[in-house]
């Protein structure tokens, strides 16, 4: 095999796709991982030589790239609120606007002693080990129906050192519990099954992360019906959903949690983003 250097790599990349940016930006970091470098000192060393193995890496790379596989997936990896958390085609990959929900979380949770907090459907793992993370003295209980996803969200919170504060469980939602808990947070499927064949949902990531029934709100009903016996009397759930799904699940927080204050919060593109519903506000 031909000796080929930074500048040869990232040439092929730009000959083998359509010179999308999206394309070029993460052939660059498909390329940095492989070096175990930043994308930056790639970049700024363009006559750096791969060997034999980083050559196949990073063919085989731009080939998943092409066939459409989500960047994240190739690395086995995707950083979320500033950390580096695994992924597999068993998650979901971790999505920016969901780092509102951290913050949303963390206004919750900063100034109780000892919270005790609930994340459903927890996948990676991505949403329980971050707030365990950015707030020390919290316990967390995250379940998921996945034994696989389970697996990754526990080497996840070993990685970060979270572990002898984090119980995961397989279950149902949170059927299975019996505790209360200051925090409710969940990012549950909400696509619609309709959408599920439509190109801008993750095809290559599981459906059972993506599809959340008929309307899309399948499992955040029946988090919502939950509540009542899960939630503390101060409690607060921080629930993402999608756009057109608010006024609905408002309607049914509204007649499981009578006299807590709901509202939605919009992300960063203006759409609704996240339910918040706080018990016995006021």
């Amino acid at each position: 095999m031909t000796a080929v250097n930074v500048h040869g790599a990232l040439q092929l990349a730009r000959r083998s796709s359509s010179s999308t940016k999206s394309f070029t930006l993460e052939s660059q970091v498909l390329l940095a991982d492989i070096l175990e470098r930043s994308r930056a000192g790639v970049l700024s060393h363009p006559e750096m030589v791969l060997d034999k193995e980083q050559q196949e890496r990073f063919l085989a790379g731009l080939a998943e790239l092409q066939a459409g596989v989500p960047l994240a997936y190739i690395l086995g990896w995707q950083e979320f609120y500033g950390r580096r958390f695994e992924v597999t085609q068993d998650t979901l990959i971790p999505r920016p606007e969901t780092e509102q929900l951290i913050e949303i979380s963390l206004g919750v949770i900063r100034d109780l002693s000892g919270p005790r907090i609930a994340d459903a459907g927890t996948g990676s793992g991505c949403i329980a080990i971050t707030l365990a993370c950015e707030c020390t003295n919290a316990s967390v209980i995250a379940t998921d129906r996945s034994k696989a996803a389970l697996a990754v969200a526990s080497r996840n919170g070993r990685r970060h050192g979270v572990n002898g504060r984090l119980s995961l469980l397989q279950a149902d939602l949170l059927t299975p519990l019996r505790a209360v808990f200051d925090l409710i947070c969940a990012n549950l499927p909400y696509i619609p099954s309709r959408r599920l064949s439509d190109p801008d949902v993750g095809t290559h990531e599981p459906n059972l992360a993506l599809d959340g029934g008929l309307d899309g709100m399948q499992f955040t009903t029946r988090l919502i019906h939950q509540l009542p016996y899960l939630l503390s009397k101060s409690g607060v759930a921080v629930l993402e959903i999608d756009e057109g799904q608010a006024d609905s699940l408002r309607a049914v927080a509204a007649e499981h949690l009578p006299g807590s204050a709901v509202r939605v919060e919009h992300d960063l593109a203006g759409f609704e983003r996240m339910l918040v519903i706080e018990r016995n506000a006021g």
